[in-house]
Parts: structure tokens; sequence; C-alpha cells
């Protein structure tokens, strides 16, 4: 007859380890309040486990009331103030407050010629476009991005896109400055500001590389308001980086 060892009966099954690990992340902030977990893919590879471990752990989580899931993932659901991006850097440039007239989606196709040599993208080449409208009292705003393929091959959150950019549901990436940093890029941005000739409306460009110039994202803006043109230039450091954030230049209107 086998016996049973107090080793044995100490012994967690495998996926509450696996919870066990994923519950100090998020105590710890690894994972911060509102913040979507790792794929289940991701989070295998990360404790050398089964995706079906992966689920049964997140499954521990979710009755605890300490993870919540949708559609689109996971999320941590511990009490605490869900991170946000700084204000200075709202995507896409220019953006209002979310307002029930907004309107934000994506699509996985070829962008306009501009953005493509921009981004350094071949001829024909589809990526991720966010497409922005908002109508309120400071006037209507119509955005169109492009992504490079070095952001969505780097940045976890805006590569889950591909397989939903169809052009219908709702895409808010107001995050999207935020998740670059968290990857370890460091953002540099240059907006260009020009008024349209032939209506009372301005044009802003922003182009996005990081610390290496290699590209991440274009923007091109329309508001219906005219003013003058304006060029300026800032950086803004990864998470964690102890270099000082370079500067602003003084806006100079042309």
């Amino acid at each position: 007859m086998a016996r049973t060892t107090p080793h044995q009966v100490q012994d967690q099954p495998l996926y509450r380890k696996v919870a066990t690990q994923l519950l100090g992340e998020l105590r710890d902030g690894t994972v911060p309040p509102g913040e979507r977990l790792p794929s289940e893919r991701r989070l295998a590879e990360r404790y050398g486990v089964s995706r079906e471990t992966v689920r049964q752990a997140l499954e521990v989580l979710r009755r605890g009331g300490m993870v919540a899931t949708d559609r689109r993932g996971s999320h941590a659901a511990l009490p605490g103030e869900p991170v946000r991006a700084p204000s200075a850097l709202a995507f896409p440039v220019g953006a209002a407050p979310a307002v029930a007239a907004d309107r934000a989606t994506v699509t996985w196709e070829t962008p306009p010629p501009e953005h493509a040599e921009a981004l350094g993208l071949a001829p024909h080449r589809p990526t991720l476009v966010h497409r922005y409208e908002s109508a309120g009292s400071g006037g209507r705003r119509t955005a169109v991005t492009s992504f490079s393929a070095v952001a969505l091959a780097e940045v976890e959150e805006l590569a889950r896109y591909r397989e939903r950019a169809d052009g219908t549901a709702s895409a808010q990436l107001w995050r999207a400055y935020d998740w670059m940093r968290r990857a370890g890029l460091t953002l540099h941005h240059r907006d260009s500001i020009t008024p349209l000739a032939d209506a009372p409306a301005v044009r802003v460009t922003r182009r996005v590389h990081d610390q290496y110039a290699r590209p991440l994202e274009i923007t091109d803006l329309v508001l219906d308001d005219r003013q003058g043109a304006l060029v300026y230039e800032f950086t803004l450091p990864a998470d964690g980086s102890t270099a000082a954030p370079r500067s602003p230049r003084d806006p100079a209107v042309r």
C-alpha cells in the first residue's frame, strides 16, 4: 500500500502554484489594477506550464474576484487606481475626452501612401490603421493613424487588435503611448500643425519614433478650426528609464 508523505499532502496542484505567482504580481503592481494580463500563451511560456494550467489558475483568481475576463481577455481586478496615460500624450493627437459622439475603429489595410513611406512599409503592405471621429463643442475632429511593423511586433496590446480589425467594433486606443512605454520604448514625437488652404481647418501630423529612430506610428488629424502653424518636439522616456526627458522647444508660429 502506497504511503502518503507530509510533502505530498502539502504539495499544491500546479495550477494553484501558478495562481499564487500571478496573484503576487497583481498585488505588487507588476500588473496594475485595470491592466490586461498577457495572453494565455504568454503566461504559459512565462511559467513553463500548459495553457490549460493557465486557464485553471485564472479561474481560481476569477472566483476570488482578483481577475475579470471579457471578450478581449483578462485584466487585474484588485482595488486600486487604474493606470492612465499622461494627459499630454492623448491618443490620437488632439483627441478630446471620450463622449457619446466619438467613434474609434481599427482596420487591417494598406495605409495611405504617405503613411507607408513614413513607416518604412513596402507598397501595398497592410498594417493596423486606426480611425477616430469626434464632434463636440470644440468642433469636429477626424484622425487616421497607421502603426509600423515595429510597433506591432513589440507592443503586445496593439498586436492583439489585428484579429478584430474589421472596422466595426469600437477601438479606443487612448492607452497606446502608455503601452509603448511599458514595452521599453522611448517615445519621440514631432507634431506639425498647418492650416488647410481650402477650408477653415488645420491639419496636425504626428510622427512618433523610438530611441533607435525606428518609426512607430504616424497620425493625420484634421480640426475644423483655424490657427497658426507650429512645430514642436519632445521625448518621453520608457518606463523605468533614468534618462531625463528632453525639454520641449518653444512652439514657434510660422
